[in-house]
């Protein structure tokens, strides 16, 4: 009996190697978190694509493990005591990868904080608003003749971007000179807007200083580039 009995979602994505974590995910600015995460540690996983422009994330076998219906999502069938654990969120699932393992978080409690707050700061405030202002402008703003809340997206977005232009003055990463998951958690995003979403120059990208430099680092990194295509998509 495998430990992925208990879990629907891997009756619908069958795992060949059940004793390995299971990644269920797609290549998104979330979903890519959790891959990187994965290279980085080196930690074995097998990844599934679960295709959200099929809507496979709202099946009920994905549901039952992620009630949001968002990638990415993880069963880890060596949890913790030895017990299977299912995690949604991909702050949840970089915390919890950081703590199996000891890799990409600072051993000092102090550090290791301030880290979590950073990887926080995304979750609540540059996904959220890169998103919006990234969905907005490349494939529904052009179109709104109310520039308004495009203007309040740019605004914010501006503003967190700020945020990171600040915290990297000095610093070579997120927390100096030690690669985390504050790093990981932030660096979708960054390349999303500027990448995918095509918005740089609406949020004028190339006037900062700091973060272009941070982003061509954390894309230099080999593991960044492997989970950049992981699962690979159809």
């Amino acid at each position: 009996m495998s430990a992925l009995d208990a879990f629907p979602i891997a009756k619908r994505w069958p795992a060949a190697h059940p004793d390995r974590l299971q990644l269920y995910s797609f290549p998104t600015p979330n979903g890519v978190k959790v891959s990187i995460a994965l290279e980085e540690i080196g930690l074995p996983y097998e990844p599934h694509a679960v295709d959200i422009l099929k809507n496979e994330s709202w099946g009920p076998e994905f549901l039952a493990l992620n009630p949001n219906g968002k990638i990415p999502a993880i069963v880890d069938p060596d949890g913790p005591g030895g017990k299977p654990i299912g995690l949604f969120e991909s702050g949840a699932i970089l915390l919890y990868l950081a703590d199996k393992t000891g890799e990409l978080i600072p051993a000092d409690p102090a550090r290791r904080w301030e880290t979590i707050e950073w990887v926080f700061f995304q979750m609540a405030a540059v996904g959220p608003m890169f998103g919006q202002v990234g969905f907005f402008f490349k494939f529904a703003g052009k179109e709104i003749e109310d520039k308004r809340p495009l203007e309040r997206f740019r605004a914010e977005s501006q503003r967190l971007l700020g945020v990171i232009e600040t915290r990297l003055e000095g610093r070579r990463w997120i927390m100096g000179d030690e690669y985390t998951i504050a790093d990981i958690a932030l660096l979708g995003w960054v390349r999303a807007m500027v990448g995918f979403y095509g918005a740089g120059e609406l949020v004028k990208f190339d006037k900062l200083e700091r973060v272009p430099g941070w982003l061509e680092r954390c894309l230099a990194r080999p593991a960044v580039q492997r989970g950049l295509d992981i699962p690979k998509r159809g």
